[in-house]
């Protein structure tokens, strides 16, 4: 299983918010590609990234971090603000390995076919939901949307991977929506990344035990309540 800490970006900082609340972000580390550099002695081998003022308002404001990552030797997944196929040579071209679409992939599904048809595994779409109905535009906005019926949608397009974020449980350190993502698991034959709540290092040998393709690590690395060199350990391959 892959495990992918994370580095939320806004102004170029690192910061976390809770449930996806503009509202409530703050800084949790300096600089963030010595984060990286952290993430990578640990024994991690991908980083998930995502721009937060790319989801907010389309502007990107990061991308010297996102290549300066890169550059430091981890396959890079990053989402926030890809709308369009531009967008996606852009974030290409800083060596991104994988790119998340997300609410480009509601409001217009033939970004991703033609994402897809280009790119192919390269291409990942989030999944973003609360009590069960897919979120857009930085999660506030209700798209009407059973989650299920949208990763079904996705798979048929051709998307290989997904990236399933609970926002109830973003940020909380309450435990992933194991749930949700059995359901998921059972609906789609995608590779499911599960996003929010992870608290322990005992949530990801669950999440290892459920046959998810990774995790992602936010809060908890930050908070100190996971180790994530165990977790790397615990969760098996990394590539």
């Amino acid at each position: 299983m892959q495990i992918l800490p994370a580095i939320d970006l806004k102004d170029r900082k690192v910061v976390r918010l809770y449930k996806g609340d503009f509202d409530t972000v703050h800084q949790v580390a300096r600089d963030p590609v010595e984060t990286a550099r952290a993430f990578l002695r640990a024994g991690t081998r991908w980083v998930h990234i995502v721009d937060l003022d790319g989801a907010r308002d389309g502007t990107r404001k990061n991308g010297e971090i996102v290549q300066a990552v890169s550059d430091v030797g981890l396959h890079v997944e990053l989402g926030g603000g890809i709308r369009s196929m531009s967008d996606l040579e852009e974030v290409f071209d800083l060596g991104v390995s994988r790119a998340v679409i997300g609410s480009a992939a509601v409001t217009h599904p033939q970004l991703v076919s033609d994402a897809v048809k280009r790119w192919g595994d390269k291409i990942a779409v989030g999944v973003d939901t609360k009590d069960g109905r897919v979120k857009t535009a930085g999660w506030v906005e209700d798209s009407g949307l059973d989650y299920l019926e949208f990763a079904r949608s996705m798979e048929k397009l051709g998307v290989r991977t997904i990236i399933f974020t609970d926002i109830e449980t973003d940020g909380t350190l309450s435990g992933p929506s194991f749930g949700r993502l059995e359901e998921l698991q059972r609906t789609v034959g995608c590779h499911i990344v599960a996003s929010g709540g992870v608290s322990n290092n005992g949530d990801i040998r669950v999440l290892a035990a459920m046959g998810l393709y990774g995790a992602i690590i936010g809060k908890a690395y930050y908070a100190g309540t996971i180790d994530l060199a165990r977790a790397v350990a615990d969760g098996g391959t990394q590539e």
